[in-house]
């Protein structure tokens, strides 16, 4: 395994791919891709109830800065040069610990792409030398997005009472799901 100190800025994934924003040069597609899910984001995302062009181009900057600081690892969900989706990682409040989130179009859920998208991400955190485990956090009410840390094999550890603000339609039970760094197989053995 190659050990990377950033993940690489395009993660192919069959027939799309996780490409690292490109601040502003992505402004019209993220601003598109936002304002056409946002029937589907508003209950579950609270950041999009300030949706403009101006937290759009804001996120834009703060991608590219903390990027380079090596805070948060955004990208967005590429099909044929379209923007379907944005997944990212983020420091969580443990250094070795980090956090997922993913969101997509309307018209791309219930095809697999989101864990595929997650997958992706995943191998490409773990490739990582500092990630020892990798978390995804999600209303308890969400089971859209419970599906993709199940199948990926993360396991549920806890679920706490929801920071504000809480989603519309959350329940306000956060539930966390880890998958720790896979242990690499003893010198000389095969691989599983």
């Amino acid at each position: 395994m190659v050990v990377m100190d950033r993940p690489s800025q395009i993660i192919p994934c069959g027939d799309f791919l996780l490409r690292r924003l490109r601040g502003q040069r992505d402004f019209a597609q993220v601003f598109r891709l936002t304002e056409e899910s946002l029937d589907h984001l508003r209950p579950w995302m609270p950041w999009v109830a300030p949706h403009s062009g101006k937290s759009t181009r804001d996120l834009l900057a703060k991608a590219e800065t903390k990027w380079a600081r090596g805070e948060v690892y955004t990208y967005g969900v590429v099909r044929d040069g379209t923007f379907i989706g944005m997944c990212q990682s983020y420091r969580g409040p443990v250094p070795v610990g980090w956090r997922m989130g993913y969101w997509l179009h309307p018209a791309a859920v219930g095809q697999g792409t989101a864990t595929r998208a997650t997958a992706g991400l995943v191998a490409e955190m773990f490739a990582l030398p500092d990630v020892e485990y990798l978390e995804i956090t999600h209303d308890l009410a969400n089971t859209a997005s419970a599906a993709v840390p199940r199948r990926l094999g993360f396991t549920e550890v806890r679920r706490e009472r929801a920071a504000p603000p809480v989603v519309p339609s959350g329940s306000g039970v956060e539930v966390v799901w880890r998958l720790d760094r896979p242990t690499p197989p003893a010198h000389g053995a095969p691989a599983p």
